[in-house]
């Protein structure tokens, strides 16, 4: 069976690796879909039997329900399409400890399903070529919980790691932001708050951000040396989306 769905990719420097001549591949992410959007392109297709709000208010309703079971200590499986179930990170240091917020974290972990695997044998990968940037982010990773591209824990430390991140240049504007999905407000880190400034990685102590979903911003004249400074500052903007519970 022919390939019927097409993915298109750049490459970037690895900064995850020690070799300096290596690449990583990234997704170029049309925008990221909500419930509401999958509703209305299922209707849209020609796939569904019933109106998109009706699918949507279903799909609601599942999916709280989902969560109202994971709370409780149960595990979903979305019939092979992709499964969820809670999870405790931290060390005990004796049989008799209990659960302390200030060192353990219970989370949800998901995990692809063997349909959901098997969609990606229809999926043609096609490699753009080197990205024109002089900025990336490869990934975010939340200190306290050891999350990768999802939480933030308000007052610690989040780690971003890339390519020419150095915040640095003149321009006002330079500096790393989150940015609040539901209201577009832009939230500055303070300079202070910058533990480590280096082009492949930064150490940030993350503000005390309300609970919400936010994207991560980086703003800098950095041109990929100290005395190499851009005109005008570049403005990176890392799609994933990360959360404040």
């Amino acid at each position: 069976m022919s390939n019927y769905h097409k993915i298109k990719a750049h490459l970037y420097n690895n900064a995850l690796t020690e070799n300096p001549n290596d690449f990583m591949a990234k997704v170029n992410s049309e925008r990221t879909l909500g419930i509401a959007d999958l509703c209305a392109s299922a209707v849209a297709r020609g796939g569904a039997d019933m109106p998109a709000l009706a699918i949507e208010h279903a799909s609601r309703l599942l999916f709280r329900e989902m969560a109202y079971n994971l709370c409780d200590g149960f595990s979903f499986n979305a019939d092979g399409w992709f499964s969820a179930s809670p999870r405790i990170r931290g060390v005990f240091d004796s049989p008799t400890e209990q659960f302390d917020p200030a060192k353990h974290t219970l989370l949800f972990d998901f995990h692809q399903g063997a349909l959901l695997r098997r969609e990606l044998e229809q999926v043609e990968v096609e490699i753009m070529g080197v990205a024109d940037t002089l900025l990336f982010v490869a990934q975010v990773t939340d200190v306290k919980t050891g999350s990768v591209n999802d939480l933030l824990t308000p007052g610690r430390n989040l780690r971003i790691t890339g390519s020419r991140l150095k915040v640095a240049g003149d321009n006002p504007s330079c500096g790393v932001y989150f940015a609040r999905q539901n209201t577009q407000e832009h939230i500055r880190v303070d300079n202070s708050d910058m533990v480590v400034n280096n082009p492949s990685e930064l150490l940030i102590v993350i503000p005390e951000l309300p609970a919400g979903a936010y994207n991560v911003s980086i703003i800098t004249q950095y041109g990929g040396h100290s005395k190499n400074m851009l005109r005008e500052p570049r403005n990176f903007l890392f799609d994933k989306i990360l959360t404040v519970r």
